[in-house]
């Protein structure tokens, strides 16, 4: 490769593309994924603190939780960031006035999506992500256009990318391409993706003419690579948490891609300052972020449920019982 000279049109060039790539939006989500290690039992103090941050800092959309089914989760067990609702969602961020668009997750054959997601006009959300299973695509299918037809963004998540057969991938997407959702995201639920993966999976979702999306988990220590890989080759819309707050090993970091991306209307500080305060202060109780565990259920490309068990039992420390039993 020829050494670039520091002031010849191949160097301006690179350092354009390093600097400032406006096209590319980060989706905070730090209450959504932090709250599958709570219950989302999240205290109003770090929800609003979490919110104000994400407006400081610039961020482009935030994601508050689930829309889950209150027939299927109890609202005893539960927080309020379960279920979304309208009044606790406005509790938080009134009207939203701001530039800061907000999401929700509204998991397949888990949400009540014709009664639970009112009409755009009624709701201070913007954005439904549609998460699924290969095997739920036509669910899929129908919430996106349900929300879709209620004036809402959307997107659709595949879950556990990792384990999906080549022929089933390609129909699933052939179904999406004829549908009617903005974005396509490559979920690495289980943290098993290296970067080639990341490269292939980008492109092949490229092909099918929607934006694409990416969802990266930390259980090999490669949810920041992998999601710069993703912006590499085509990715405009991509995931982060703060600290990287999240289930089992936690996500991409959000401070890291505000680092990272270079966009003068990113702020940095108003991040740092919400997890000092916030964030850290949980991680004794929460156990989230690598650690050995948590890798090992992400080289094997298994669900890292059996690690956050482990991780809260007597036996936690004791890898090789962990390893032999995986």
């Amino acid at each position: 490769m020829s050494e670039l000279k520091k002031n010849g049109p191949e160097y301006s060039a690179a350092a354009d593309w390093v600097s400032f790539k406006p096209e590319i939006k980060i989706l905070d989500c730090t209450i959504r994924d932090g709250g599958l290690m709570n219950d989302h039992n999240f205290d109003d103090k770090v929800i609003r603190s979490i919110y104000n941050a994400g407006v400081e800092a610039g961020i482009d959309y935030l994601e508050l939780g689930y829309k889950g089914d209150g027939k299927l989760y109890a609202p005893t067990q539960y927080g309020p960031w379960k279920f979304c609702r309208e009044e606790d969602m406005r509790r938080i961020v009134g009207d939203n006035d701001t530039p800061l668009k907000l999401s929700v997750m509204a998991d397949a054959t888990r949400t009540d999506y014709k009664t639970d997601i009112l009409p755009k006009s009624q709701s201070v959300v913007d954005m439904v992500r549609v998460s699924c299973y290969i095997h739920e695509i036509p669910t899929a299918l129908d919430m996106i256009k349900d929300a879709h037809d209620k004036g809402y963004e959307t997107t659709v998540n595949l879950m556990a990318i990792s384990t999906v057969p080549e022929p089933e991938l390609d129909s699933a997407l052939r179904l999406l391409a004829d549908s009617e959702v903005g974005t396509l995201y490559v979920v690495d639920s289980f943290g098993s993706l290296y970067s080639e993966h990341v490269h292939y999976l980008v492109k092949k979702f490229l092909q099918y003419g929607k934006k694409v999306g990416m969802h990266a988990h930390n259980n090999q220590e490669l949810a920041f690579a992998n999601t710069i890989e993703a912006i590499i080759h085509g990715a405009t819309i991509v995931d982060g948490s703060m600290a990287g707050l999240g289930r089992g090993a936690g996500n991409c970091r959000t401070e890291s891609l505000l680092g990272f991306l270079h966009n003068p209307k990113y702020k940095l500080r108003p991040v740092l300052g919400c997890i000092q305060e916030h964030i850290e202060p949980l991680r004794d109780k929460l156990l989230w972020g690598f650690d050995i565990p948590y890798m090992l259920t992400g080289v094997l490309n298994q669900h890292p449920r059996s690690a956050i068990k482990f991780n809260f039992s007597k036996d936690k420390g004791n890898y090789l019982l962990f390893f032999e039993k995986l």
